[in-house]
């Protein structure tokens, strides 16, 4: 069973920032998605893909992952670059 841990974006649709300082822990998907044969939905028998927990801090992820014995990868977060435009420089 393995998983991954990231901290979670801030989302791109709204100036709000919350939920971003959370850790998430999510399971890899085990096997691939199958088209059903009868409404030709995709799923699969794999459950874990559907388990999505929440720390506040990466260690106490990798922490959990580690006394559950789940090999876990973490993602880092990417530095944050912030483009500081003026209002003016659309007329330059």
């Amino acid at each position: 069973m393995t998983a991954r841990i990231y901290q979670r974006p801030k989302n791109a649709m709204q100036s709000g920032k919350a939920r971003i300082d959370q850790w998430v822990l999510e399971f890899e998907p085990a096997e691939a998605k199958q088209p059903d044969p009868l409404m030709g939905w995709a799923g699969s028998g794999d459950t874990q893909q559907q388990v999505q927990l929440t720390f506040a801090s990466s260690e106490d992820a990798q922490a959990y992952a580690q006394r559950y014995g789940i090999d876990a990868r973490v993602h880092p977060t990417p530095p944050r670059r912030l483009k500081i435009q003026a209002y003016a420089d659309n007329f330059r």
